[in-house]
């Protein structure tokens, strides 16, 4: 279920000085979204269930010392994942944070890769330079997942200025926690996006915790989805937990970019089911509200869903897991055995082309000389 606020659009701007008229709210019709059929509905839950396998291996592999530095999970999140990929084109841009592995493998990027990215191999996909938090694929045009709080979204900005000064028809899509909404670039670049009317959807992945925080504790308007308003800016909230109601909410929001060059604010609403990394007991949460996560867990209700429609068997489903499970050990196998990057190449990416002078300076060499 999707609730929607949508703005009047825009008054002609005057180029010179002075306060602007302001407009009403007016609700739009939403149009309508054609159905999943059984085969994409298999296919949305394929995917699911490869990101569900996926991760629970990652946080196994962080228990062995296998992945090393910081490791944040998308368990719990994979209908959001998945639906927000399905919305977009192969020819668009993601930008998100670094609760990102799933995205990766939903963009197109093999499990392979990203595995020997998360154990920091030559491989990789960011060729082990980058780890948990730094997947990044040009080819996929996976623009990076970001450590920093909010680091991607004046970047996505940014991204969607250049696709609207060269006039393309790509869409930027930018992901964020909840906790991104309240910082000043967060503000600033929806602001920039309204003003210059940038292609880009921004979505906050509203999974209810910034770490250990409530959004209701640290956030005055709950509804994240409502900041849109204060730039005029279309914004809607989703049930993150539906795979299909997310892809249709999302659909809606890249094809306003893309036909009509208007940013757009998307909210999914998408419990995650551990703490907010791996060596995050989630002692904040009540045995009660575990139990409720439980219950609501979307693979499990898609499964469900999909057996009583009859389009998915018990026996079916066995077969996708075993088929899902191999091909993440198989990731993980490939992982185990990749070399791991050459210290020579620690410098390769400082810079995107050659720079006089550039220091490539290792700890241990002298400061001065040969």
């Amino acid at each position: 279920m999707t609730e929607t606020v949508r703005s009047a659009p825009r008054a002609t701007r005057s180029r010179t000085r002075g306060a602007k008229t302001p407009r009403p709210e007016t609700a739009a019709a939403t149009p309508p979204v054609p159905p999943a059929d059984a085969d994409t509905l298999v296919g949305y839950y394929r995917q699911m269930l490869l990101i569900r396998r996926f991760e629970e291996r990652a946080a196994r592999a962080y228990t062995e010392a296998k992945i090393g530095g910081y490791c944040h999970l998308n368990l719990g999140e994979e209908a959001t994942v998945v639906g927000l990929m399905a919305a977009l084109r192969p020819s668009d841009y993601l930008f998100t944070n670094y609760r990102e592995h799933g995205y990766a493998l939903a963009k197109g990027i093999g499990a392979d890769r990203v595995m020997a990215e998360l154990y920091g191999r030559s491989t990789g996909v960011s060729k082990g330079w980058g780890g948990s938090m730094h997947l990044f694929d040009a080819e996929t045009r996976l623009l990076g997942g970001y450590g920093i709080v909010g680091g991607q979204v004046p970047l996505a900005a940014g991204a969607a200025l250049a696709v609207s000064y060269k006039g393309g028809d790509e869409v930027v899509m930018c992901h964020m926690g909840d906790g991104t909404t309240a910082i000043g670039a967060f503000h600033e670049s929806l602001n920039i996006a309204g003003l210059w009317d940038l292609p880009v959807v921004f979505v906050v992945i509203n999974n209810g915790l910034g770490m250990g925080t409530t959004v209701e504790n640290s956030a005055a308007e709950p509804e994240l989805y409502r900041r849109g308003a204060a730039y005029r800016m279309e914004s809607a909230r989703v049930d993150g937990t539906d795979v299909v109601a997310v892809r249709d909410a999302a659909r809606l929001a890249v094809e306003r970019a893309r036909s009509e060059s208007k940013p757009y604010l998307l909210e999914t609403t998408s419990p995650r089911l551990k703490g907010h990394s791996v060596v995050d007991p989630a002692r904040y949460r009540s045995k009660e509200e575990k139990e409720a996560l439980k219950a609501a867990d979307p693979l499990a209700r898609m499964a469900l869903e999909l057996e009583e429609a009859g389009i998915l068997s018990h026996d079916d489903r066995d077969r996708l897991d075993a088929e899902v499970t191999a091909e993440v050990d198989a990731a993980a196998a490939f992982a185990d055995e990749s070399p791991a990057p050459d210290v020579s190449t620690l410098f390769d990416y400082t810079y995107a082309t050659p720079v006089p002078g550039e220091l490539r300076r290792l700890p241990a060499d002298p400061v001065f000389g040969s």
